[in-house]
């Protein structure tokens, strides 16, 4: 690291899914979902609308955090860029602590017969789309944005999979849509749930398709001079409490 803070990561979102990817890779992230208005970002560029999403609610979740960090705008970065500091704020400080504040800002879509598709608006919408889907093939984008609230600085990107679904019968659509998983998520599918059979395959990482990517994540820890092994955590035996260990390095 570049300084001797301990980290903390604000994950902007309420998906189970993002979380327990944190944590299946030794991550303990602390949840604060933005409540932005998605229907606000109109575009019909798939890649465009899942960046400029995960951009709003991270921003939102640092002004939530500290309000007084809106007075500067801090600079945007993409990745094989080198990013410039921003103004420099407390906003990543909680008070009275030493404690940098990092939050990620996600969010998903699927790009299917040139449309962007996010969750279905009803079990209705979710049947139609996979009497579409079944047995063709779509690309999952997830937009990512890193912020770092001491600095200012942010990392940003998108990780694109693709994926190739099963021909399901009408009756397998049928079941899994009144399950209700598919109306929660981008696409009304699940690769780490009951969707999970039903695609045959992907190409590229799983995790954009869960909706956080950690090898982009990692990229984009680093282009703010940090390792994704500063966010490591061992948790004690039940769960009862979290001990950061990444911040060992001089």
């Amino acid at each position: 690291m570049s300084d001797s803070l301990p980290l903390r990561l604000v994950l902007a979102s309420a998906s189970p899914a993002r979380r327990k990817s944190l944590q299946a890779a030794g991550i303990e992230p602390e949840v604060l979902v933005s409540g932005v208005d998605e229907s606000l970002v109109v575009t019909d560029r798939a890649e465009e609308l899942c960046l400029e999403l995960a951009r709003l609610k991270a921003e939102a979740v640092l002004a939530r955090l500290s309000p007084a960090a809106t007075a500067a705008e801090p600079t945007r970065t993409n990745p094989g860029t080198s990013p410039n500091a921003g103004t420099s704020t407390n906003a990543g400080t909680s008070p009275g602590t030493s404690q940098r504040t990092l939050i990620i800002g996600c969010d998903s879509v699927l790009e299917f017969d040139s449309e962007i598709l996010g969750k279905p608006a009803d079990p209705a919408d979710a049947t139609q789309r996979w009497l579409r889907m079944r047995g063709r093939s779509g690309v999952l984008h997830s937009g990512h944005c890193l912020i770092d609230g001491v600095s200012g600085r942010r990392a940003e990107a998108v990780a694109s999979t693709t994926v190739h679904f099963a021909d399901i019968s009408d009756d397998e659509i049928a079941a899994y849509v009144a399950t209700g998983e598919p109306l929660a998520v981008a696409g009304a599918f699940t690769i780490d749930g009951l969707g999970g059979p039903f695609v045959e395959r992907i190409e590229g990482d799983p995790g954009t398709v869960v909706g956080l990517s950690m090898p982009l994540l990692r990229r984009l820890l680093a282009e703010l001079g940090l390792q994704i092994t500063d966010l490591w955590t061992t948790v004690a035996p039940g769960g009862q409490s979290v001990e950061p260990i990444g911040n060992v390095r001089s």
